[in-house]
């Protein structure tokens, strides 16, 4: 099966990209026609600080392009404050607004908080209550999840492991789900530095290996200082043509 690569960014609301990649003069509310220009996907983070209202899913959904897909980061209330316990009325209220997305909703992503150590039976536990014909992926901020009985727990209920490269930490590369999901943190600081093309490349060789049997491979940067992100995903786009 061939893949299909989404390329973006985390976010895209981000006033020092001003001039870096959106022209000056663009008023703000025409920067998503703008980015969907370049990009067949972006990462919601802001669902990550505040529940957005069904109109501004609503409005996502309506001025982006056909096909377009969004992944939506999950409230931090159920991830780092519930921490995955006790939270099936604010896990249905979420995903209620999400699937306001339609078509456009790609993987759900539940980034985990650093101090939050494994459980596999919390982890098994709240995988019970995820809707199974939504994609659903897990980014582990701490080193003790990073396991072959967390791997294949996740791979159980066809849930994805968020592979991940940030400055101190590059997460194992393994593909748990029907699809494969990467975010770039910053190569030299965190949210900051631009990848060389020598490490775009071995990405790129690693990316195309792990997506020959998935159906989608979903991959953003969040390196947004000075609009690396942007370069960096362009470029990225560019080496995993025809992989």
């Amino acid at each position: 099966m061939s893949s299909k690569y989404y390329i973006g960014t985390s976010g895209w609301h981000y006033e020092h990209w001003r001039g870096r990649f959106y022209p000056v003069e663009l008023p703000k509310s025409k920067w998503l026609e703008f980015y969907a220009r370049s990009f067949s996907t972006v990462e919601l983070n802001n669902s990550f600080y505040h529940l957005p209202s069904e109109k501004a899913f609503a409005n996502w959904r309506d001025s982006s392009p056909q096909g377009f897909v969004y992944a939506v980061k999950v409230s931090r209330f159920i991830t780092h404050i519930k921490k995955l316990r006790n939270v099936e009325e604010a896990l249905a209220k979420f995903l209620e607004r999400a699937r306001l997305l339609g078509e456009k909703l790609g993987p759900l992503l539940y980034q985990l908080p650093p101090n939050m150590h494994r459980n596999d039976s919390v982890l098994e536990s709240f995988l019970s209550l995820l809707p199974r014909e939504l994609s659903h992926v897990f980014e582990f901020r701490h080193e003790s999840w990073l396991d072959k009985g967390v791997f294949d727990l996740l791979r159980r209920y066809n849930a994805g492991f968020c592979i991940y490269d940030m400055p101190d930490l590059t997460t194992p590369l393994e593909a748990t789900s029907d699809f494969v999901y990467v975010r770039f943190h910053g190569s030299a600081w965190l949210y900051g530095g631009s990848y060389s093309d020598d490490q775009l490349n071995k990405w790129a060789k690693d990316i195309a290996g792990l997506a020959r049997n998935a159906k989608a491979a979903y991959i953003y940067f969040n390196n947004d200082a000075e609009a690396f992100a942007v370069q960096n995903a362009l470029a990225l786009a560019q080496k995993l043509k025809g992989k």
